[in-house]
């Protein structure tokens, strides 16, 4: 939720309405960004209704500026997705849905998941895959404190550091050895720090797939205005 992902889902939503329309064709967008400081404290207070207030209350003015359908681009904050969902008349775009239906398209059942704290210990994340038939795997306690780390204090921030890709790097093996069949970056940042080249394990970037069915549910919507 940090403005570095909000960044990568602005193009990547433009991207791909360009891609879909063509010409000079981009996304009709709404932001409403938030002060991230904020989110943080509520993650690191475990502040969770809280939480859910003030996303739904972020949520609806999205719908009131005119939003036909609504993406978070957060992993973590997913965690208050029911009290968010609750406040919208229009469609909310889980992100874990298109991942997990990314994964059994791939043929694959089992995947670590690297993310900050709350995503990789929460039920929230590992029941909502549980749902679509995909088991999770997730670093042991010294590892998802070092991934956490890396997000909270350098990839929020826009920095990205050699060594923490190699850390990650490594975590990502040690998952594959576990029996992971790939990895899931889910956290919408990891995406700047970790490319599928940088390694064999098959990666699924939540960012890339959440704005990919973001782009498929609004235009659909579109379509069906214009048919009718």
């Amino acid at each position: 939720m940090s403005s570095q992902s909000t960044v990568e889902y602005y193009r990547g939503l433009d991207a791909g309405v360009n891609d879909a329309r063509g010409g000079h064709h981009a996304a009709d967008l709404a932001i409403r960004s938030v002060d991230f400081g904020r989110i943080e404290a509520f993650i690191r207070e475990e502040r969770w209704t809280a939480a859910g207030e003030f996303l739904a209350a972020a949520a609806g003015d999205l719908e009131a500026a005119g939003a036909d359908v609504v993406l978070m681009a957060t992993n973590t904050m997913h965690r208050v997705a029911p009290a968010i969902e609750a406040a919208l008349s229009v469609p909310f775009v889980h992100i874990v849905d298109p991942t997990a239906a990314a994964v059994r398209e791939a043929g694959l059942d089992t995947v670590g998941v690297l993310g900050t704290a709350p995503v990789m210990e929460g039920e929230f994340y590992a029941d909502r895959f549980a749902d679509h038939g995909v088991d999770v795997l997730v670093p042991d306690a010294d590892d998802r404190a070092l991934v956490d780390e890396v997000i909270f204090e350098e990839l929020t921030r826009g920095e990205i550091r050699d060594r923490s890709r190699d850390a990650y790097l490594r975590v990502i093996d040690e998952l594959a050895a576990a029996g992971a069949e790939g990895v899931v970056l889910g956290c919408t940042e990891i995406e700047l720090l970790v490319d599928p080249a940088d390694t064999d394990v098959p990666l699924f970037d939540t960012t890339a797939l959440h704005v990919e069915r973001g782009v498929e549910v609004a235009l659909s919507g579109v379509d069906a205005a214009v048919d009718a």
